[in-house]
C-alpha cells in the first residue's frame, strides 16, 4: 500500500488497517510453520505496510503533517557530496 493510499484516511480506519494487517501477517507465519507459504515476498510487504500505517497514526497523534515522496526527487538534488581539495 503506497503513502497516498494512506494518507486520507481517518485514525479509525487506519486502526482498522492496522488490524487487518497483522490478522494477515499471523496468518503468514503460520503459513510459513506449515510449509504452505507460496509467496514469500508478501511477508515483507505486510511487515512494512503495518510500520508504514504505525508511523502514520503517531504523526496524527501528535500533530504533525506527514511528509510524502522521495526528499531526492522533490528537490531535484541528490545528496551532499565532498569535494577533495587539490594539494
Amino acid at each position: 500500500m503506497k503513502q497516498e493510499d494512506i494518507k486520507g484516511k481517518t485514525e479509525d480506519e487506519l486502526v482498522k488497517m492496522l488490524g487487518d494487517l497483522r490478522r494477515e501477517q499471523l496468518n503468514l507465519r503460520f503459513q510459513k510453520g506449515g510449509g504452505q507459504l507460496e509467496n514469500t515476498a508478501r511477508v515483507r510487504v505486510v511487515r512494512r505496510t503495518i510500520a508504514r500505517v504505525k508511523t502514520f497514526l503517531n504523526q496524527k497523534k501528535v500533530g504533525v503533517a506527514p511528509k510524502g515522496g522521495n526528499p531526492k526527487t522533490e528537490t531535484g538534488k541528490t545528496t551532499a557530496r565532498r569535494v577533495k581539495k587539490a594539494a
